[in-house]
């Protein structure tokens, strides 16, 4: 996979090399009776000086290598990419090699694209990272991937993509076509919502001026079924905020309703669309089961938002509005949280939902309000706490002013004390002294 730049070094002058490539190529094509030597030809223009002209003649006869067996192949097409990069513009001989690197290894059907994706590695690594042809390249790994289902060695380099495309300035339409390659390749490997994630991104380079095109429109629709069909894919703000999915609303009326019921509605909601459009479901490949599941749970969710002043839902409420059997309702609180849509406890005793936290599935003017009020409410109780926090402090300071004085007061009246008893004694002791003499 593609990691830091190295450089491919190869002993001997690019004439023994290219004449040394030819002679391995001949021996191939000798051994699978195909006809024509190379080898000739390719020596000829090297001593007429005309390098170009011999490695276009290399290079066009080496899909051959595909063929050549497993242990050499990567020395074989090591050596052709250490020749064609001493070309002036090696470029246009590599987009060939990554071509032919694309089509099926026959000698290795089983190690095929492992094989495939080590060479155009070295290639994607022997190439300036501000290089061009590095997409050209790149595009063509995304292609071995798609094909082997082999994302897995990709997803650790994907953190330099952003990098990537900035060396290599990319318009819109390139991009685009990278981030599809990407979502199609993490698709074929399971990765569904990397998957999801690179077609948004996708979306997201479609120009103003295309939002209600074709493509703009299938690619929509792609992204919508994946978010509706996903089972862990909740919230759909992310589709909302497009502008090409915006433009969904008049040319399909019905995947637009469908987005919003899941966007702010309840399970009722989803019902009714489903009677008004029998069969709709199924026939857009649209799993109505994993649907019911989603609904009922963004349905919870939005009941314990909804109950944000009392904090507790009744199991019967939950029951209602879920349309499920009252003792259904623990396994539908328990799958709600684990979602991490809500948080909170069940009272079997209450037979009620203690809500902890809650989410809202849309956030809008209503739920603005809501937050201003309870800032409010939380200030005016600061507020509160902060003048009984005053008070008792001027109380202490009031207190302690109080037994200060106190005890400088007692200390006085002890030291009054103790200067009277003193000079008495002293008295007392001259006298006695008088006496004795």
């Amino acid at each position: 996979m593609p990691s830091p730049n190295r450089t491919l070094l190869i002993e001997g002058t690019i004439e023994e090399l290219a004449d040394e490539l030819a002679l391995y190529i001949d021996d191939l094509r000798q051994k699978q009776n195909v006809e024509g030597a190379i080898q000739p030809e390719v020596n000829s223009l090297l001593q007429e000086k005309k390098i170009e002209d011999a490695l276009k003649k290399l290079v066009g006869a080496s899909l051959i290598l595909n063929s050549a067996p497993e242990k050499e192949i990567i020395s074989a097409y090591n050596l052709l990419i250490y020749i064609v990069r001493q070309a002036p513009s090696p470029g246009m001989f590599l987009s060939r090699i990554c071509t032919y690197l694309s089509k099926p290894i026959s000698s290795s059907p089983a190690n095929g694209a492992g094989l495939a994706l080590a060479i155009l590695s070295t290639v994607f690594n022997t190439v300036a990272p501000d290089d061009d042809s590095r997409f050209h390249i790149f595009m063509t790994i995304l292609s071995v991937i798609k094909a082997s289902t082999n994302f897995e060695t990709l997803k650790p380099q994907l953190k330099n993509l952003d990098t990537w495309m900035e060396d290599w300035e990319l318009d819109e339409e390139d991009q685009r076509r990278l981030y599809l390659e990407l979502s199609e390749a993490a698709q074929s490997a399971g990765e569904v919502l990397t998957s999801y994630e690179y077609l948004l991104r996708a979306l997201r380079t479609i120009p103003a001026d295309d939002i209600a095109g074709d493509e703009a429109r299938k690619l929509s629709l792609r992204a919508l079924k994946a978010a509706l069909n996903h089972p862990t894919h909740f919230d759909f703000q992310d589709l909302t905020s497009l502008d090409t999915i915006q433009a969904l609303r008049e040319p399909e009326p019905q995947f637009y309703q469908l987005l919003e019921i899941f966007t702010s509605d309840t399970l009722e909601e989803l019902n009714d669309f489903k009677d008004e459009n029998e069969g709709w479901l199924e026939k857009q490949g649209l799993d109505k089961d994993a649907l019911n599941r989603k609904m009922r749970l963004l349905t919870l969710t939005t009941l314990a938002a909804h109950a944000s002043s009392t904090r507790s839902l009744p199991y019967a409420n939950i029951a209602k509005a879920l349309m499920v059997p009252v003792e259904e309702v623990e396994l539908w609180v328990i799958d709600v949280i684990r979602a991490g849509l809500v948080e909170g406890k069940l009272s079997q005793l209450n037979q009620q939902f203690l809500i902890h936290r809650s989410t809202y599935r849309v956030f809008g003017d209503n739920q603005w309000r809501e937050v201003s009020s309870r800032l409010e409410m939380w200030r005016t109780s600061l507020q509160g706490v902060l003048q009984v926090i005053r008070q008792e402090k001027e109380n202490f300071e009031q207190q302690r002013g109080h037994e200060e004085r106190a005890i400088e007061s007692k200390m006085n009246g002890m030291g009054d004390v103790d200067r009277r008893g003193g000079g008495g004694f002293k008295q007392r002791q001259q006298r006695a002294v008088e006496v004795d003499e």
